[in-house]
Parts: C-alpha cells; sequence; structure tokens
C-alpha cells in the first residue's frame, strides 16, 4: 500500500474540520467539549467503529474511545490519543472566524489540535476506503482536559497505552516539518495569598493586602528562571471590592524543566515560598505534573519508520524533543514507543490568529496512514 496513492483531498478535509472548529469546546465548559465528542463520535460511527462514551469527572467533560473493526481486535495494537479541549472561550468564534487565506486558514482550536484529530480519522478512512487492512488494530482516545494537564484523564490514557504496542500523538506538527520524540516535564502550581482586611479609604494602614503580597510573589517567582527550569505565573484573581484591602488573591504558576531532575528542584523551590511575613500568609501547593518524556530506542525506532515513509512521500522528517506538555509525556514516559507532532503545521496557537497551512492536512494524513498501514 502506497499512501501516496491514497486520494486525500484537502477541500473535503477542511469541509469536515469546519464543522469541528465551529463546535467551540473550551475545557472548563464540560457541555461544550462532550458536543464536540458528540460530533467526532458520530463521525467514528459512520466509519464502522465502536464507540464507547467514559463519564467525566472533576466538572470536566467525557472520553471518547473508538475501537475500529480488525481481525485482531482486542491485541495490542495502535493508539491514536488526541484531546479535543482549547483553551478559547465560548464566542472565540466571533473574534477568530473561520476564515481562508491562501494556504493559511484560521479558526480556534484549529491547530491545536482538531486538525491532527481529524486528518488521524481521515487517514483511517482512506484506508478503510481502499480496502486496507492495516496489520495492527487501532483505537482513538479523545480527552477533555489535557489543556489544564489531564487532571481527569491521565489514568484512563495510561491504561489505554498499556493495552497497545505503540501511541500515536496528533499535536501539531513542528514549524520545520519535524514531529516530536520527547517532552519536558512540566508542573503546576497553585498559589494562594491571605492578608488582613480594613477599608482602603479609612483604615488603610490597618490592612495587610494579599494583591500586594501575590504582586511580590510574581516577581520573584519570575526571577527563579534559568536555563535549566522556567517559572512563570498565567492566572491571578485578587480582592472583590475596589474600597477594601484585599483579604486573599490567588493564582497558578506553571514551572517546566528539560530533565526531572531539574523540574524535581524547582519544585522544592516554589513550596519553600510558602510561609507567613508581615501578617499576610502565601501558600504553595503543587498540582498536576508531566513526567519528563526522553526518547528511548523504541520511540526512536518509530520515528525511524515516520521517516522513512515521509522520505518515500518526497519528505524530510526532522525529530526533537519539544517543550510544552503534550499526553504523549504520559505514554512516553510509561517506555511505550510514542511519536508526538503528527498533526498539522501551522502557528499562532493559543492566540487570535491561530491558523493552519492547509497542505499540510494532506501531507500528514498520508504520513499517517502510512503508519497505520505499516507498524507491526
Amino acid at each position: 500500500m502506497n499512501p501516496a496513492n491514497l486520494p486525500f483531498d484537502s477541500e473535503a478535509m477542511l469541509e469536515g474540520l469546519r464543522t469541528w472548529v465551529d463546535c467551540e469546546s473550551p475545557t472548563w465548559d464540560a457541555g461544550a467539549v462532550n458536543r464536540m465528542l458528540d460530533i467526532a463520535a458520530r463521525d467514528m460511527a459512520i466509519m464502522g467503529a465502536t464507540i464507547e462514551r467514559i463519564a467525566g469527572r472533576q466538572g470536566f467533560g467525557g472520553v471518547i474511545r473508538a475501537r475500529f473493526p480488525h481481525p485482531k481486535q482486542g491485541e495490542p495494537g495502535i493508539l491514536i490519543a488526541g484531546h479535543m479541549d482549547t483553551v478559547h472561550p465560548v464566542g472565540t468564534i466571533e473574534k477568530l472566524k473561520w476564515r481562508r487565506e491562501g494556504n493559511k486558514c484560521y479558526g480556534p482550536g484549529i491547530y491545536d489540535m482538531k486538525g491532527g484529530n481529524y486528518l488521524s480519522l481521515e487517514a483511517i478512512r482512506q484506508l478503510a476506503r481502499a480496502s486496507f487492512t492495516t496489520p495492527l488494530p487501532i483505537t482513538v482516545l479523545f480527552t477533555p482536559d489535557e489543556e489544564v494537564g489531564t487532571p481527569s484523564t491521565r489514568d484512563i490514557i495510561e491504561a489505554e497505552a498499556a493495552r497497545n504496542k505503540y501511541v500515536l500523538v496528533p499535536e501539531p506538527g513542528r514549524a520545520d516539518n519535524g514531529v516530536t520524540t520527547g517532552r519536558y516535564a512540566i508542573a503546576r502550581f497553585n498559589l494562594e495569598a491571605t492578608g488582613r482586611p480594613s477599608h482602603a479609604g479609612a483604615t488603610l494602614s490597618a490592612g495587610r493586602s494579599a494583591i500586594r503580597e501575590m504582586a511580590r510573589q510574581i516577581l520573584a517567582i519570575d526571577a527563579m528562571t534559568t536555563e535549566d527550569c522556567t517559572f512563570s505565573v498565567g492566572v491571578v484573581h485578587g480582592g472583590q471590592w475596589v474600597n477594601c484591602v484585599a483579604t486573599t488573591a490567588t493564582g497558578e504558576a506553571l514551572s517546566m524543566a528539560k530533565r526531572q531532575a531539574d523540574l524535581d528542584r524547582g519544585v522544592e523551590r516554589m513550596l519553600a515560598l510558602s510561609g507567613t511575613a508581615n501578617d499576610v500568609t502565601f501558600k504553595v501547593t503543587r498540582g498536576v505534573t508531566r513526567p519528563v518524556w526522553e526518547p528511548d530506542a523504541g520511540t526512536m525506532a518509530l520515528y525511524e519508520k515516520a521517516r522513512s515513509i515521509a522520505k518515500s512521500l518526497g519528505a524530510e522528517l526532522p525529530h526533537a524533543s519539544s517543550g510544552g506538555g503534550s499526553d504523549g509525556n504520559f505514554t512516553g514516559a510509561m517506555g511505550i514507543p510514542t511519536l508526538d507532532g503528527l498533526g498539522v503545521r501551522g502557528g499562532n496557537g493559543h492566540t487570535l490568529e491561530e491558523f493552519i497551512e492547509v497542505d499540510s492536512l494532506v501531507e500528514r494524513g498520508r504520513l499517517m496512514a502510512g503508519l497505520l498501514a505499516t507498524l507491526e
């Protein structure tokens, strides 16, 4: 089977992908994510997959597990793991409208990572239409909470990965047309400052501002960044009335490191910030963590297979470890051969200029089809 001969059509793929992008699915809106999962489940059911719905928890949407018909159904095979949640609130579609400009197509979540998810299903669809039976059975797992660290579905992802020989992750491809063979470790932290209230006009000096303490700690956290381990505060909330000295302020911070030992030291430094001074208490608690994923022999063999397929399609396929976490962190750290960054090329993820390169839909679709057709 030559994937170059499969009749992928970028315009037809865009038409199908638009339905997905128009269905906005921010992580914290479980109903919206479930509506997106409904669309994907229907598409896969039409393709002949057996669909299982797993209820969400912790306030997140649910999970879809789709198993495609195969003579070896039930044996270890290939897991395609993707998330359907995005960082864009409902209503973003009015600011980041679906639009096509030459080889670019814009829309919320189109790059991270609905485009990659959609081309993965198109690869399965094209192989089925060609009456080609893949050597291994294929399972697709779509989850609702990757953008916040996968707190509610890590156990499902790891359990499903353990039942399979390979994991393919269609997160966005690298700018150089590369794929991802490792990811840095990431830790999240919850921050809380607690001060003492007072009237901001009449008795200002009697109060102890939680907002001021949070601001001081934000600067301290940013200053901890080194080449080995980065720190940033991305969410802050504080106060309720402008005429009251704020009693509480909360925030969220993130740390990333290339090596687990560096992240572990970073975690210790963050937790050491907890304490009380000048009648204000600052507390740091650890949130969800992604382990470092360093490529092993199994992952590199999987990459070489992909590189060979790409070469047969006339493309180079470089690889590298990447910052920014994905669910590949979990499966790669488990020692299961994992290849990440198999999705679309594009850019400006998580912004109001998020786009894909349209020609990458077919190019990456063929690469995915080649992998599915040859992994054994």
